[in-house]
């Protein structure tokens, strides 16, 4: 497997909108948050890694699948891949058959691979630690390397947005936006930067298990009486 060209390109300005949000969304945002993690104090990536790049490979091979079917198929590829290097240097065949269960096996295989060959090719066989070197590495986009920068290097540099936050954040009325960059943005701007990734994690926690997409457990939710779709959010 080779590493096909790649086109320059940019992540997304990072920086929150320069438009204030107002306050008194300000206040319930902050108050959301503070209730969410009373409720979720453990709320942490349910991702299982041991080094950042394990964290790239299972976030890839996460996306259209659950993370308790990732946490089964990861164990088997790392023992017999343990780095990049390793990795980079495996059969196709071996990959696909070992990721198979994740769904999108061929893709998620190819990108696996690729994001290896251009680690150890690109960065002596560790996983960059910038948004600009992290966002050009096959597989890896923004949301991607928002996980990786936030859960193994600490670094907040933005919010993740997958479906759980996109559609919390359109319900509780932090943003009116589809685009993931966008609600990123909304985001940013209503909660202090040393609380973006841990507001990530507590957003997909209740996503799971209270604010579902079909039918969210608005009855019983914690914050039914801050929230503008309480009740009709279908």
């Amino acid at each position: 497997l080779t590493i096909p060209a790649r086109p320059s390109r940019r992540p997304a300005a990072n920086r929150a909108s320069t438009a204030r949000p107002d306050a008194t969304l300000t206040r319930r945002a902050r108050t959301v948050y503070a209730r969410l993690r009373r409720l979720y104090p453990d709320a942490t990536c349910e991702l299982d890694y041991r080094s950042p790049f394990e964290l790239a490979v299972a976030t890839v091979l996460s996306a259209q699948c659950t993370d308790k079917r990732v946490n089964m198929v990861t164990p088997v590829l790392f023992a017999k891949y343990p780095d990049a290097d390793a990795l980079a240097a495996a059969r196709v065949a071996d990959v696909e058959s070992i990721v198979r269960s994740t769904g999108f096996f061929r893709s998620k295989a190819k990108s696996i691979m690729g994001l290896a060959q251009a680690v150890v090719a690109e960065h002596g066989g560790r996983l960059p630690e910038s948004m600009d070197a992290l966002v050009v590495l096959p597989g890896i986009g923004r949301k991607t390397a928002n996980v990786i920068l936030g859960n193994a290097f600490g670094r907040n540099e933005g919010v993740v947005v997958d479906t759980h936050i996109g559609r919390l954040s359109r319900r509780l009325g932090f943003s009116r936006h589809d685009d993931p960059v966008k609600v990123e943005r909304d985001l940013m701007a209503l909660f202090p930067r040393k609380s973006w990734t841990l507001l990530a994690h507590l957003l997909i926690w209740h996503g799971r298990r209270t604010c579902a997409a079909r039918t969210p457990k608005c009855d019983g939710c914690r914050l039914a009486d801050l929230c503008p779709s309480a009740g009709r959010a279908r």
